[in-house]
C-alpha cells in the first residue's frame, strides 16, 4: 500500500498513461501552455472538475458532442468491484454513478459495529468505539465476518468498501483513495480512462483503539439509522448511489443477524440544499422519530446548518461526502464522523493531476460555501508548494444562485489560462457552456 502526503508517482503516471485531449497529449500540450500567454491566440484550456460535478449526470445538461470532452477531475473513490456494483444494481437498476455509495455503505457498517461492540444503541456511549473500528486489531472486511471476531472476542479493523478508512482522532480517514476521471467525446465519463490515487497517509491513524468491547452477544434495543441524503437539490445526482448504499449495507446488517440481536431500522430523509430548510425539516422529523445515528448530509453546507442539532440532542452524524476541512476541528460533541476525506487529501490529489499535466497557469472557478471555498483554497496552497506562484493562479469565487455567470467567465477570458478548475454543483454546466462560448471551455 502506498503511504506518504501523495502518492505521487501514481498520479503522474495514471496522467501520463490516460494520455488525455484535455491536455493534448506530448508536444501539442507544451505548446499549448506555451503558446498565447496574453491572449491573442488559440490554445485548448484544460478544464477540470471534482466531486461536485464529476458525474454524469453534468454531462446530460449537453447536446453536442465533445462539449465535455478531455475535462478531467477528482472524486473520492476507490476501485469497487463488480460484485458490490452488482448488488447496488439489484437495489436500484437506474443508477447511473456510484459516487460515494461506498462511503456510505461503510458509515453504516462502521455505526453498526460500534454499536454491537459498545453494547448499547446509546450513541454517546458506542461513538467512543467508532475510530478504533476502522484500525489495530484483526481485519475484517464485511459485517459478517467483523461480527464474527466481536462475537469472538477479537479485535475489530474493519477496511471497508470505499478504502482502508483508518480514521484519525478527528473521526475521518487518514488515508483515502480518488478516481482520476475523464468525460469523453460522447460526454458522459470514460470508465476505462479512470485511474486511482492515495493520498495522505495511514501513520496519522488513531492510536486509541477505544473502550475495551461488551461480552460477545451482547443484545439491546434496535439500532435505529436514519439518512439525509439529497433527494432533491443541486447534488441530487449524488442521491440514488448513496441512498442504494445504505439500503445495501443495513441488508447486508440484517441478514448476518442484525445489531444486538435485533434488525437494524432505517428511516429515510430527504436533505435538499443548503438554499432550502428540505435538511432541518427532515432532522426533526427523524429525532422525533427515534434515529440513534443520521448518514448524511452530502452537503458541507448542509451539514452545517444541522449538525448542532443532531449531536446536540445526542445523535451521531455520520457523512459520506462531507468533505469540508471546517469539520475537523468542529465542537461535535465527539459526535461527527465521516467516510469522505478532507478537501485537504483532495487538494493535493487534484493539484498533482494539474502539475502532472504541465500547466503553468491556473484559474479557479468556485462557489462561494464551505466545499468551494475550502477546496479552492487547499487547491491554491498545494498549487503554490509545487512550484506555482501566486501570480501564476486567479481564484474566484461566485454565488451558485445568481443568474448568469458571465462576469466570472470574463475574468477567466482576461486571464487566459492553460487550466481553469471548477468546483460546483449542477450550476457548473452553466459555467462550462460559457467557457465554452468564449473558447476556453473543454469543447473539441
Amino acid at each position: 500500500m502506498r503511504t506518504g502526503i501523495l502518492a505521487r508517482s501514481a498520479a503522474v503516471s495514471a496522467a501520463a498513461l490516460l494520455v488525455l485531449t484535455a491536455c493534448g497529449g506530448g508536444d501539442d500540450e507544451g505548446a499549448a501552455a506555451e503558446g498565447d500567454g496574453g491572449g491573442g491566440g488559440e490554445k485548448q484550456v484544460n478544464i477540470y472538475g471534482t466531486d461536485g460535478n464529476m458525474g454524469n449526470a453534468l454531462g446530460e445538461d449537453f447536446t453536442e458532442n465533445g462539449a465535455l470532452a478531455g475535462m478531467k477531475g477528482t472524486t473520492p473513490l476507490t476501485e469497487l468491484g463488480s460484485d458490490f456494483t452488482d448488488r447496488l444494481l439489484e437495489i436500484d437498476p437506474a443508477l447511473q454513478d456510484y459516487n460515494y455509495a461506498g462511503e456510505t455503505y461503510d458509515a453504516i457498517i462502521i455505526t453498526a459495529l460500534a454499536a454491537q461492540a459498545a453494547g448499547t444503541n446509546d450513541a454517546n456511549v458506542f461513538k467512543a468505539y467508532v475510530n478504533g473500528i476502522t484500525t489495530g486489531g484483526d481485519t475484517c472486511t464485511d459485517f459478517a465476518a467483523c461480527l464474527e471476531l466481536i462475537n469472538s472476542g477479537g479485535n475489530v479493523d474493519y477496511d471497508g468498501i470505499s478504502g482502508p478508512l483508518s480514521f484519525a482522532d478527528a473521526g475521518e480517514p487518514a488515508q483515502a483513495s480518488f478516481g482520476l476521471l475523464q468525460f469523453g467525446d460522447d460526454n458522459a465519463l470514460d470508465n476505462d480512462a479512470t485511474e486511482y490515487v492515495l493520498a495522505g497517509d495511514e501513520s496519522g491513524a488513531t492510536s486509541d483503539e477505544g473502550p475495551a468491547y461488551a461480552p460477545p452477544g451482547a443484545t439491546g434495543g434496535p439500532l435505529v439509522i436514519g439518512t439525509l441524503l439529497p433527494l432533491t437539490g443541486n447534488l441530487a445526482f449524488l442521491g440514488p448511489p448513496e441512498v442504494a448504499g445504505a439500503k445495501l449495507a443495513v441488508n447486508d446488517i440484517n441478514a448476518a443477524g442484525g445489531v444486538l440481536g435485533a434488525p437494524v431500522q432505517l428511516v429515510e430523509g430527504d436533505s435538499g440544499d443548503a438554499s432550502t430548510d428540505t435538511a432541518t425539516q427532515t432532522v426533526d422529523r427523524l429525532l422525533q422519530s427515534g434515529v440513534n445515528a443520521i448518514i448524511g448530509a452530502a452537503s458541507s453546507g448542509v451539514s452545517l446548518t444541522v449538525i448542532d442539532a443532531i449531536t446536540g440532542a445526542g445523535v451521531m452524524q455520520f457523512s459520506p461526502a462531507n468533505t469540508s476541512d471546517q469539520f475537523t476541528a468542529y465542537n461535535d460533541n465527539g459526535l461527527y464522523f465521516r467516510t469522505a476525506p478532507p478537501d485537504t487529501l483532495q487538494a493535493r490529489a487534484l493539484a498533482d493531476l494539474i502539475i502532472a499535466d504541465g500547466n503553468n497557469t491556473v484559474g479557479i472557478l468556485a462557489l462561494n460555501d464551505p466545499y468551494g471555498t475550502g477546496l479552492a483554497e487547499n487547491t491554491l496552497n498545494n498549487l503554490v508548494d509545487a512550484g506555482l506562484s501566486e501570480d501564476d493562479i486567479v481564484s474566484i469565487t461566485y454565488d451558485p444562485q445568481a443568474a448568469n455567470f458571465d462576469a466570472e467567465v470574463q475574468q477567466m477570458v482576461e486571464f487566459n489560462p492553460d487550466a481553469i478548475v471548477v468546483i460546483g454543483f449542477e450550476e457548473s454546466s452553466r459555467i462550462l457552456q460559457g467557457l465554452n462560448d468564449q473558447g476556453i471551455g473543454p469543447q473539441r
